[in-house]
């Protein structure tokens, strides 16, 4: 059993096929999936899906890509959704300095820390996402802004060994994808064999990033399995013990044997 910890089946991409992709990741063992909303409007589309599905949940939250115009009555919004059941998490939020046209570095960082205050008075997990941008996002999850007793964790991971330790220390679990099954890709398979298992998440982030062998294709819920055997590769393990934390792991971060299940 395998747990799709960030897969944005709100997508576009998903329009005219859900059912089928939900059908799939069923056969191949997918107990349940989280799809983190990036706007009001995408949190409020998660949610509705989340409410179609038994096997969906949602998180909701503003990404830095989309933040730019981002309002006190947003941050409301995005508050006020959290009531709904489903609701898991607050995410995907953070920073990426990836991209010069995304919003400037100084509204990202406010966006984000009134996100992880938010999550903070809520009581619930953050889903961070950190492109290029792992010093300001170490500095924002260590300062006053986070309540490190509300758990959180680093979604589809690209830093170094280094970062991860100061993550870990912090509580952090660390998500991973379809990078790891990329040749090319040698610093997440380095992190994954230096943290402990019973702090992995695995992920998809559909429809980005399909992992090898599907590398190109739309990704889907049914590829966190190959994500999961990429990780019981590096980490020496059957991919039964990786799907068994991975899934464990999952239900202790988000609360889900605590009566949201």
């Amino acid at each position: 059993m395998f747990v799709d910890t960030h897969c944005h089946l709100d997508d576009p991409a998903f329009e005219d096929d859900l059912d089928a992709v939900i059908t799939r990741a069923r056969a191949r063992g997918i107990a349940w999936i989280l799809d983190p909303g990036t706007t009001v409007k995408t949190s409020e589309r998660a949610i509705a899906l989340a409410h179609q599905y038994d096997s969906l949940y949602a998180a909701v939250g503003i990404h830095p890509e989309d933040c730019a115009d981002a309002s006190t009555e947003d941050l409301d919004q995005i508050e006020a959704l959290t009531r709904d059941e489903k609701v898991l998490a607050i995410g995907e939020i953070g920073l990426d300095y990836h991209w010069a046209e995304n919003p400037p570095k100084a509204q990202q960082k406010q966006i984000f820390a009134r996100q992880l205050e938010m999550a903070g008075a809520l009581g619930l997990p953050v889903i961070v996402h950190d492109r290029d941008a792992h010093g300001d996002s170490v500095d924002l999850v260590k300062s006053d802004a986070f309540n490190p007793d509300t758990g959180g964790v680093f979604h589809c991971y690209s830093g170094s060994v280094e970062t991860a330790r100061i993550l870990l220390d912090l509580g952090f679990y660390l998500g991973f994808d379809g990078p790891i099954t990329f040749k090319n890709n040698k610093k997440s398979p380095e992190v994954v064999a230096f943290a402990p298992l019973d702090r992995l998440l695995i992920e998809t982030d559909s429809p980005y990033m399909a992992p090898v062998p599907h590398r190109g294709k739309r990704n889907e819920p049914a590829f966190v399995a190959d994500v999961a055997a990429k990780m019981a590769e590096i980490k020496h393990l059957p991919v039964e013990k990786i799907a068994e934390a991975t899934t464990a792991n999952a239900e202790r971060l988000f609360h889900l044997k605590e009566g949201r299940s």
